[in-house]
């Protein structure tokens, strides 16, 4: 069985909406899936609130380190 992975696209979305859209997505998800997530800049401030909200509940992995895309696996434990 091989794992889902949703994309998300976060360069055309207004930074106000760009948190919103992902956590929308990661309260959907189930154990296993992934989100991989595009973006134009180093979503560290992401990582912490992941870190903040769910501890050892998630795997980060950066797939690329910009400088022009920032692409991070967050996988749901």
């Amino acid at each position: 069985m091989s794992k889902q992975v949703f994309e998300l696209d976060l360069r055309q979305l207004p930074p106000a909406l760009r948190h919103v859209k992902i956590f929308e997505l990661w309260d959907q998800m189930k154990s296993g899936q992934s989100i991989l997530l595009i973006n134009d800049h180093d979503p560290k401030p992401l990582y912490y609130q992941f870190a903040a909200e769910f501890s050892n509940g998630f795997v980060w992995q950066y797939q690329e380190e910009g400088p022009e895309n920032w692409v991070v696996t967050i996988s749901k434990k």
